[in-house]
Protein backbone atom coordinates (compact mmCIF):
# COMPACT_ATOMS: atom_id res chain seq x y z
CA UNK A 1 0.00 0.00 0.00
CA UNK A 2 3.06 2.27 -0.05
CA UNK A 3 5.90 3.53 -2.20
CA UNK A 4 8.74 5.48 -0.65
CA UNK A 5 12.11 7.04 -1.43
CA UNK A 6 14.97 7.56 1.04
CA UNK A 7 17.90 9.78 -0.01
CA UNK A 8 21.11 11.35 1.24
CA UNK A 9 22.36 14.74 0.07
CA UNK A 10 25.59 15.75 1.80
CA UNK A 11 24.73 16.02 5.49
CA UNK A 12 21.00 15.92 4.81
CA UNK A 13 18.67 12.96 4.68
CA UNK A 14 15.18 13.02 3.19
CA UNK A 15 12.23 10.69 2.77
CA UNK A 16 9.07 10.93 0.70
CA UNK A 17 6.27 8.39 0.86
CA UNK A 18 2.71 7.90 -0.34
CA UNK A 19 0.02 5.32 0.26
CA UNK A 20 -3.60 4.34 -0.23
CA UNK A 21 -3.81 4.35 3.58
CA UNK A 22 -4.24 7.50 5.69
CA UNK A 23 -1.37 9.34 7.37
CA UNK A 24 1.41 7.31 5.76
CA UNK A 25 4.24 9.62 6.83
CA UNK A 26 3.24 9.38 10.48
CA UNK A 27 4.01 5.65 10.46
CA UNK A 28 6.62 5.07 7.75
CA UNK A 29 9.16 7.93 7.96
CA UNK A 30 12.15 7.67 10.32
CA UNK A 31 15.03 10.18 10.29
CA UNK A 32 17.88 11.00 12.65
CA UNK A 33 20.26 13.93 12.02
CA UNK A 34 23.85 12.84 11.51
CA UNK A 35 22.87 9.16 11.56
CA UNK A 36 20.63 8.21 8.65
CA UNK A 37 17.12 7.44 7.49
CA UNK A 38 14.83 4.42 7.36
CA UNK A 39 11.31 3.36 6.42
CA UNK A 40 9.10 0.64 7.84
CA UNK A 41 6.14 -0.14 5.57
CA UNK A 42 3.78 -2.79 4.17
CA UNK A 43 2.03 -4.05 7.35
CA UNK A 44 3.85 -1.38 9.27
CA UNK A 45 5.62 -1.67 12.60
CA UNK A 46 7.01 1.83 13.28
CA UNK A 47 9.33 0.46 15.97
CA UNK A 48 11.35 -1.26 13.26
CA UNK A 49 12.30 2.13 11.85
CA UNK A 50 13.49 3.21 15.28
CA UNK A 51 15.44 -0.04 15.59
CA UNK A 52 17.17 0.52 12.27
CA UNK A 53 18.28 4.00 13.31
CA UNK A 54 19.43 2.76 16.72
CA UNK A 55 21.57 0.13 14.98
CA UNK A 56 22.98 2.73 12.58
CA UNK A 57 23.84 4.98 15.53
CA UNK A 58 25.68 2.07 17.11
CA UNK A 59 27.87 1.00 14.18
CA UNK A 60 27.00 3.04 11.06
CA UNK A 61 26.56 0.07 8.69
CA UNK A 62 23.13 -0.01 6.99
CA UNK A 63 23.48 -3.59 5.77
CA UNK A 64 24.35 -4.75 9.27
CA UNK A 65 21.52 -2.63 10.71
CA UNK A 66 19.05 -4.38 8.43
CA UNK A 67 20.43 -7.76 9.46
CA UNK A 68 20.27 -6.78 13.14
CA UNK A 69 16.58 -5.90 12.90
CA UNK A 70 15.35 -8.61 10.56
CA UNK A 71 17.27 -11.30 12.44
CA UNK A 72 16.18 -10.30 15.95
CA UNK A 73 14.40 -13.11 17.79
CA UNK A 74 11.64 -10.78 19.00
CA UNK A 75 10.59 -10.18 15.36
CA UNK A 76 10.76 -13.81 14.27
CA UNK A 77 6.99 -14.27 13.96
CA UNK A 78 6.25 -10.94 12.25
CA UNK A 79 9.22 -9.94 10.08
CA UNK A 80 7.79 -11.79 7.07
CA UNK A 81 5.10 -9.08 6.84
CA UNK A 82 7.48 -6.13 6.78
CA UNK A 83 9.18 -4.08 4.08
CA UNK A 84 12.14 -2.01 5.29
CA UNK A 85 14.72 0.39 3.89
CA UNK A 86 17.73 2.00 5.54
CA UNK A 87 20.39 4.50 4.44
CA UNK A 88 23.52 5.60 6.30
CA UNK A 89 26.12 8.32 6.01
CA UNK A 90 27.90 6.68 3.05
CA UNK A 91 27.30 4.14 0.31
CA UNK A 92 24.06 2.76 -1.09
CA UNK A 93 20.86 2.08 0.80
CA UNK A 94 19.65 -1.38 1.73
CA UNK A 95 16.17 -2.90 1.53
CA UNK A 96 14.24 -5.92 2.79
CA UNK A 97 10.88 -7.31 1.64
CA UNK A 98 9.49 -10.17 3.69
CA UNK A 99 7.77 -13.06 1.90
CA UNK A 100 4.36 -11.79 3.04
CA UNK A 101 4.83 -8.34 1.46
CA UNK A 102 1.58 -7.40 -0.27
CA UNK A 103 0.92 -7.54 -3.99
CA UNK A 104 3.51 -6.58 -6.59
CA UNK A 105 6.49 -5.33 -4.62
CA UNK A 106 10.03 -4.27 -5.44
CA UNK A 107 13.02 -2.26 -4.24
CA UNK A 108 15.80 -0.26 -5.90
CA UNK A 109 19.10 1.00 -4.51
CA UNK A 110 21.78 3.44 -5.60
CA UNK A 111 24.57 5.36 -3.96
CA UNK A 112 22.81 7.64 -1.50
CA UNK A 113 19.31 6.32 -2.24
CA UNK A 114 16.90 3.44 -1.71
CA UNK A 115 13.28 3.04 -2.78
CA UNK A 116 10.66 0.41 -2.04
CA UNK A 117 7.00 -0.26 -2.70
CA UNK A 118 4.24 -2.79 -2.33
CA UNK A 119 0.86 -3.24 -4.04
CA UNK A 120 2.46 -1.49 -7.01
CA UNK A 121 1.21 -1.18 -10.57
CA UNK A 122 4.49 -2.84 -11.58
CA UNK A 123 7.95 -3.68 -10.23
CA UNK A 124 9.49 -0.74 -12.11
CA UNK A 125 8.19 1.91 -9.70
CA UNK A 126 11.11 1.94 -7.19
CA UNK A 127 13.55 2.31 -10.07
CA UNK A 128 11.52 5.24 -11.39
CA UNK A 129 11.78 6.91 -7.98
CA UNK A 130 15.55 6.54 -7.82
CA UNK A 131 16.16 7.60 -11.43
CA UNK A 132 13.79 10.57 -11.30
CA UNK A 133 15.41 11.86 -8.13
CA UNK A 134 18.86 11.60 -9.72
CA UNK A 135 17.66 13.51 -12.79
CA UNK A 136 15.84 16.28 -10.89
CA UNK A 137 17.26 19.67 -9.95
CA UNK A 138 16.59 22.15 -7.19
CA UNK A 139 16.27 21.82 -3.44
CA UNK A 140 16.27 18.34 -1.91
CA UNK A 141 12.56 18.65 -1.19
CA UNK A 142 11.83 19.62 -4.79
CA UNK A 143 13.75 16.61 -6.07
CA UNK A 144 11.86 14.30 -3.71
CA UNK A 145 8.57 15.72 -4.99
CA UNK A 146 9.70 15.32 -8.62
CA UNK A 147 10.48 11.66 -7.95
CA UNK A 148 7.08 11.05 -6.35
CA UNK A 149 5.30 12.68 -9.27
CA UNK A 150 7.31 10.59 -11.73
CA UNK A 151 6.43 7.39 -9.88
CA UNK A 152 2.75 8.31 -9.83
CA UNK A 153 2.82 9.09 -13.55
CA UNK A 154 4.50 5.73 -14.18
CA UNK A 155 1.62 3.91 -12.51
CA UNK A 156 2.27 4.27 -8.80
CA UNK A 157 0.23 1.88 -6.70
CA UNK A 158 -2.26 -0.61 -8.05
CA UNK A 159 -5.06 1.48 -6.52
CA UNK A 160 -5.58 5.16 -5.69
CA UNK A 161 -3.14 7.06 -3.48
CA UNK A 162 -4.71 8.96 -0.56
CA UNK A 163 -1.85 10.20 1.63
CA UNK A 164 1.68 11.51 1.13
CA UNK A 165 4.43 13.14 3.11
CA UNK A 166 8.04 14.22 3.06
CA UNK A 167 10.59 15.06 5.71
CA UNK A 168 14.20 16.25 5.72
CA UNK A 169 16.82 16.48 8.46
CA UNK A 170 19.96 18.56 8.20
CA UNK A 171 22.78 19.50 10.56
CA UNK A 172 20.38 20.76 13.23
CA UNK A 173 18.56 18.58 15.71
CA UNK A 174 15.11 18.57 14.14
CA UNK A 175 13.28 18.04 10.87
CA UNK A 176 13.79 21.19 8.84
CA UNK A 177 10.95 20.06 6.58
CA UNK A 178 8.06 17.87 7.72
CA UNK A 179 5.00 18.06 5.47
CA UNK A 180 2.03 15.70 5.35
CA UNK A 181 -1.23 15.26 3.49
CA UNK A 182 -3.05 12.65 5.53
CA UNK A 183 -6.14 12.09 3.35
CA UNK A 184 -6.96 13.50 -0.08
CA UNK A 185 -7.81 12.42 -3.61
CA UNK A 186 -4.60 14.04 -4.94
CA UNK A 187 -2.15 13.96 -2.02
CA UNK A 188 1.05 14.31 -4.03
CA UNK A 189 -0.20 17.45 -5.77
CA UNK A 190 -1.43 18.77 -2.42
CA UNK A 191 2.02 18.05 -1.00
CA UNK A 192 3.46 20.15 -3.80
CA UNK A 193 1.15 23.03 -2.82
CA UNK A 194 2.37 22.79 0.78
CA UNK A 195 5.97 22.77 -0.38
CA UNK A 196 5.40 25.95 -2.39
CA UNK A 197 4.32 27.67 0.83
CA UNK A 198 6.94 26.13 3.08
CA UNK A 199 10.18 26.17 1.12
CA UNK A 200 10.66 29.98 0.92
CA UNK A 201 10.33 30.13 4.74
CA UNK A 202 12.23 26.95 5.69
CA UNK A 203 15.59 28.54 6.44
CA UNK A 204 14.00 31.39 8.39
CA UNK A 205 12.43 28.89 10.74
CA UNK A 206 15.83 27.26 11.26
CA UNK A 207 17.17 30.71 12.18
CA UNK A 208 14.27 31.17 14.61
CA UNK A 209 15.30 27.98 16.35
CA UNK A 210 19.02 28.73 16.47
CA UNK A 211 19.18 32.52 16.84
CA UNK A 212 15.78 34.08 17.60
CA UNK A 213 17.25 37.58 18.05
CA UNK A 214 18.07 37.73 14.35
CA UNK A 215 15.09 35.80 13.03
CA UNK A 216 12.70 37.58 10.66
CA UNK A 217 9.17 38.61 11.47
CA UNK A 218 6.30 37.70 9.19
CA UNK A 219 4.08 40.54 10.35
CA UNK A 220 1.35 38.41 11.86
CA UNK A 221 -1.13 40.10 14.22
CA UNK A 222 0.42 40.60 17.63
CA UNK A 223 4.01 40.48 16.36
CA UNK A 224 5.19 44.08 16.64
CA UNK A 225 8.92 43.48 16.02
Amino acid sequence: MTFSLVVRDGERFGIAASSSSPAVAARVVHLRPGIGAATSQNITDPMLGTGLLDALADHGDPRRALADVTGAARHEKTIAYRQLTVLGRSGPGCAFSGPQTLGTHATATADGAVAAGNMLSGPHIPGVLVDAFAAATGELEERLLAAMRAALAAGGEEGPVHSAGMAVVADVGWRVTDLRVDWADDPIDRLGDLLDVWLPQRDDYVTRGLDPATSPSYGVPGDER
